[in-house]
């Protein structure tokens, strides 16, 4: 079976598997909807104002954030939907409005007008990146080094916008391709030397606690720096079709109540049970990283033999590198 072949069975695969679990999120609910209390500093009177968990807002028909190409009449546009594996590309595209325009006008969420998440169908390949705009076009360097298909994902609100929204398209990198096994859920993963510890987890249908802790040589980091206006970005993904959450965490730097570190704890809900890939996104020593992991929502707590307190040694997650 020659490349084409095989990537094409591949997509068709994924459609199959997708489309049926679209379906089971238009009933289980929006990923990204907002917990009922303020008390988390994400309602309009918390440390984000409106702005409040970052992505996953619903469509009108309830469906989870990123698996609609376009809502209320805004529409993702790529110039290309193919990019060549392991080729730097000047990826672009442009967010058209309800005119057929493109928009031109955004408000800054987290400091940023429009954050692109890129991951592929496996979970694997993680980016978030931020793209420049230039008469509304949105252009970023991209390279994504295997074949597969990707879901890029765009977080935005348009000016004068009642709320911001997540649209998702799919970009293919055609090849040979080897999906990637969804690791198993672990509470530790490493990387560039970090250990980053998992306490808590996601329980379906409810707002459920999150808390990262960020070591460094077996010493707690209590100097992270502030990213895109916080101490930490958490995006998350749902196994089988990539419903999107993005959510932020307890306070923000200069509200003189959250610490740089090394705990960083988030709210987020979860629609429905099923694995979820979590990706922090945290910043030190000048450089952003990212710690990823796998959670299965309906299996919150932790094992009792994993005390959440004591930083014990464990095995290293499936952390990877934070591109822009």
């Amino acid at each position: 079976m020659n490349t084409a072949t095989k990537l094409g069975a591949y997509a068709l695969g994924l459609a199959a598997v997708f489309g049926g679990a679209l379906g089971a999120g238009n009933v289980t609910g929006p990923v990204g909807a907002a917990p009922e209390t303020e008390s988390h500093g994400h309602g309009e009177q918390g440390g984000h104002g409106e702005q409040g968990g970052h992505g996953g807002h619903a469509a009108g028909a309830g469906t989870p954030g990123g698996l609609q190409v376009s809502e209320d009449g805004y529409t993702l546009a790529p110039r290309r939907t193919t990019v060549e594996a392991g080729e730097k590309t000047d990826f672009s595209f442009t967010i058209n409005g309800p005119d057929g325009e493109p928009v031109t006008g955004f408000e800054p969420l987290h400091g940023k007008r429009l954050h692109l998440i890129v991951a592929r169908r496996d979970l694997s390949g993680f980016q978030h990146l931020h793209p420049t705009l230039a008469n509304g076009v949105w252009t970023v360097p991209l390279t994504l080094k295997d074949a597969g298909v990707y879901r890029f994902f765009t977080d935005f609100k348009p000016t004068g916008a009642k709320r911001q929204y997540t649209l998702g398209a799919d970009v293919t990198v055609p090849g040979d391709l080897r999906p990637a096994p969804l690791p198993e859920p672990e509470q530790v993963a490493k990387v560039d030397g970090y250990e980053v510890r998992l306490t808590g987890g996601l329980v379906p249908g409810e707002s459920s606690e999150l808390t990262l802790s960020v070591r460094k040589d077996g010493e707690p980091v209590g100097d992270l720096q502030p990213y895109l206006e916080a101490y930490g970005h958490l995006v998350a993904l749902r196994a089988g079709d990539l419903a999107y959450l993005h959510v932020h965490p307890d306070g923000e730097p200069g509200d003189g109540k959250t610490k740089p570190g090394p705990d960083i704890t988030f709210f987020a809900e979860a629609p429905s049970a099923g694995a979820y890939r979590l990706y922090l996104d945290f910043k030190h020593g000048g450089k952003v990283r990212t710690a990823e992991f796998t959670v299965h929502a309906g299996h919150a707590a932790l094992p009792e033999d994993e005390p959440a307190g004591p930083h014990e040694d464990g095995e290293p997650g499936d952390g990877h590198g934070h591109t822009h």
